[in-house]
């Protein structure tokens, strides 16, 4: 085992243990809490999320090219990401007047353009891709003159 594997093993453990702690300090009314929404996200995640995945992926490995499948799968997994993290913020421009501190973007928008941002990296990688590849199936010009055969 490597010393960076065994430093990340030290961490990994000690952070754990720091957040079971930090839960033994809660009153069992938090920790009823914490319970249910734990449970709840493992089950809204196997039970929802993980099939509709598998069965987007599917589809889409169906449908698009094999050039297609790694980027296009990068580019969902950021779309969510980013989808989930807005989630709770969009609709909500406004809501609070009284502290106009507390929503102060357009978040709506901030999430259009950072898909658009996202997408685009995403063509632009398959470009990258079909053209290194391209490049790599192309042989030298010396390679194709010594394999040719002339006739007499």
């Amino acid at each position: 085992m490597t010393a960076a594997r065994m430093l990340l093993l030290l961490v990994g453990g000690w952070l754990g243990w720091y957040g079971i702690s930090a839960l033994f300090d809660l009153p069992p009314t938090d920790l009823d809490s914490v319970a249910i929404w734990f449970a709840g996200g493992i089950l809204l995640h196997d039970a929802l999320f993980a099939p509709i995945c598998a069965a987007l992926g599917l589809t889409a490995r169906h449908l698009l090219p094999p050039t297609w499948w790694a980027v296009t799968a990068c580019g969902a997994v950021c779309s969510v990401a980013l989808a989930l993290i807005a989630l709770p913020v969009l609709g909500r421009h406004n809501a609070m007047p009284s502290n106009p501190t507390v929503l102060d973007r357009n978040y709506p928008l901030g999430l259009a353009i950072a898909l658009i941002l996202i997408w685009s990296l995403v063509f632009i990688a398959h470009a990258v891709t079909i053209r290194r590849h391209a490049r790599d199936r192309k042989p030298p010009a010396r390679q194709a003159e010594v394999g040719r055969r002339t006739t007499p």
